[in-house]
C-alpha cells in the first residue's frame, strides 16, 4: 500500500477546503445578485413601457397606418428575438377588452381581461401595465420568464467560473506554501541520514521550525542514549574477552606440555582439545578486536597475501590468487574475521580454501567442503539479510558480517557449485561530512 505524503495529505485537504469555501462564496455571490437582476430587468422592462407611452400617446400613432409601421420598425431591434413584446388594449365600459396595437410579438388577445398596472405574471411574460393617457386605455410592456434565466444563468456561469478561477489560484498558492514549509523536514532527513549516532559530537542542534525542536531533542537523546549503551557493552565485551584469554594462553601452554608427555593413545584427544581451545581463543581474539575501545576504523591498505601467511590454520590449505591483492580495511578486524571464517572451512570437513578479490573492496574465500542444501543456504541468507543472531548463522559468519558492517559493507553467500563460498564486502570509507556544524 502506497504511502501518502505529508505534502499530498495537505494539499488536498487545504484544496478542497478552498474548493468549499470558493463553492459557498460563489452560491451566497448568485443568490445575493438574483434578487438585484430581477430588480433590474423590472427597472428596464418600466423604463421601455415609459418610452413606448410617449411614443403611443399620440392616438395618430394608434389609428396612421404609416406611422404604426414606423413604430414597428423602431421596436423590431427589440423584439425580433420574441422575447419582448407590447400591447395597447382598450377597456370601454361593460364591452369586452379590445388590443388596438401590438407588436409582432405580442399575442393578439389581451394579457388581461380587466385593466391592470404595476406588475404581474401571465404564462411564460413578465408583464409592466400602465395607463397610455386616454380613459381606459392600457400599455403591456412584456418581456419572457426565458429572458430571465438566461440572465442569471450567465450570472451564476460567470460566478462558477471565479469560483473555479480561486481555486485553482489556491491549489497553486498552497502547494507552493507547502513545498516551502516542509523543505525544513526534508533537510531534517537529509542531516539523519548522514547523523552518526556514535559520534560523541554528533548532534542535530536547533531546529528550522519550533515544531520541529522536540525532534531534534528526541533524537539527539536518543544518540545520546545508544552511545552509552554502545560503550557499556563494548567494555563489557572488551573485559570479558581480556578475562578469559589469558586463562586460555595457560590451557594452551598445559595442553603443549602435556601432549608432549602423554601416553600415545591420548595424543589424539589432547590435540583435539588444544585445537578446540585454539578455535575459542580466536574468538575470543575476534570479540575483542571487534569491541576494543576507540570506536574508529584503523584503515589502511592491507596485502591479503601477507595476511593469510599470519593466520595459518592446521588441515586447511589456502591459495591466494596471484597479483597484488589488496584492500582497505583494518588489519585486526579483517584478520579477526577471517581466522574464524577460515576455523569454519575446517570444521566443515574442508582441507583446501581459495582467497581472491575478484572486485575492488571484495575478498572472495571458496572452500572444497561438502557446503550445505539449498534450503540451509537460502536459510542463512534470510538470517544475514534480516540481522538474525549468530545462533540462527553460526559464530563465524556472525563475525565476519560485523566486521564488514564496521566497514560499511555485508557479508554476500553466492552460489556455489562446490563446497561454500563467502565474500566480504568492504566499501571503501567514505570522506567524513560535518554534519554537527550543518547551517540549521
Amino acid at each position: 500500500m502506497k504511502t501518502l505524503s505529508i505534502r499530498s495529505a495537505f494539499s488536498r485537504m487545504l484544496g478542497l477546503h478552498a474548493l468549499l469555501v470558493s463553492a459557498t462564496v460563489g452560491l451566497a455571490v448568485w443568490l445575493a445578485v438574483q434578487g438585484e437582476v430581477h430588480e433590474l430587468l423590472d427597472d428596464s422592462l418600466q423604463s421601455s413601457s415609459r418610452v413606448l407611452a410617449v411614443l403611443l400617446a399620440d392616438e395618430r400613432t394608434l389609428t396612421d397606418p404609416t406611422l404604426q409601421l414606423r413604430l414597428d420598425k423602431a421596436t423590431d431591434g427589440i423584439d425580433e428575438s420574441g422575447r419582448f413584446a407590447w400591447q395597447v388594449v382598450e377597456y370601454a365600459g361593460a364591452g369586452p377588452a379590445r388590443v388596438l396595437a401590438h407588436s409582432s410579438a405580442a399575442p393578439h388577445e389581451p394579457y388581461r381581461a380587466t385593466s391592470t398596472a404595476g406588475f404581474f405574471d401571465v404564462g411564460l411574460w413578465r408583464i409592466h401595465g400602465s395607463t397610455l393617457g386616454h380613459e381606459g386605455r392600457m400599455l403591456y410592456v412584456a418581456q419572457t420568464h426565458a429572458e430571465r434565466v438566461e440572465a442569471q444563468t450567465e450570472i451564476a456561469l460567470n460566478t462558477g467560473l471565479a469560483a473555479v478561477a480561486m481555486v485553482l489560484l489556491a491549489l497553486v498558492w498552497l502547494r507552493i506554501v507547502v513545498r516551502r514549509e516542509l523543505q525544513p523536514l526534508q533537510r531534517l532527513s537529509a542531516r539523519l541520514t548522514l547523523h552518526d549516532p556514535l559520534d560523541p559530537k554528533a548532534t542535530l542542534g536547533a531546529a528550522e521550525r519550533e515544531e520541529l525542536q522536540p525532534v531534534h531533542d528526541a533524537v539527539d537523546e536518543l544518540t545520546a542514549r545508544l552511545a552509552r549503551r554502545v560503550a557499556q557493552e563494548r567494555a563489557f565485551a572488551a573485559h570479558a574477552a581480556h578475562a578469559l584469554r589469558t586463562p586460555l594462553a595457560g590451557m594452551d601452554a598445559q595442553l603443549a606440555v602435556a601432549l608432549k608427555t602423554s601416553p600415545p593413545d591420548l595424543t589424539e584427544r589432547l590435540q583435539q582439545v588444544r585445537q578446540a581451545a585454539g578455535r575459542l581463543s580466536h574468538v575470543v581474539t575476534a570479540i575483542l578486536t571487534l569491541f576494543r575501545s576507540g570506536v574508529g576504523l584503523k584503515r589502511q591498505s592491507v596485502n591479503l597475501k601477507e595476511l593469510m601467511r599470519r593466520i595459518p590454520v592446521d588441515g586447511l590449505n589456502v591459495r591466494v590468487a596471484e597479483g597484488a591483492l589488496l584492500v582497505n580495511a583494518d588489519p585486526d578486524l579483517l584478520a579477526a574475521a577471517l581466522i574464524n571464517l577460515l576455523d569454519n572451512a575446517v570444521r566443515h570437513g574442508a582441507t583446501e580454501l581459495h582467497v581472491e578479490t575478484p572486485s575492488e573492496q571484495l575478498v572472495r574465500l571458496s572452500d572444497n567442503g561438502p557446503g550445505v542444501d539449498a534450503l540451509r543456504w537460502q536459510d542463512l541468507r534470510l538470517a544475514l539479510e534480516g540481522g538474525t543472531p549468530a545462533t540462527d548463522i553460526g559464530l563465524g559468519l556472525a563475525l565476519a558480517d560485523l566486521v564488514a558492517q564496521a566497514h560499511g559493507g555485508r557479508v554476500e553467500l553466492p552460489v556455489a557449485n562446490r563446497g561454500f563460498v563467502v565474500e566480504l564486502s568492504l566499501p571503501p570509507e567514505l570522506p567524513k561530512t560535518p554534519h554537527h556544524d550543518m547551517k540549521s
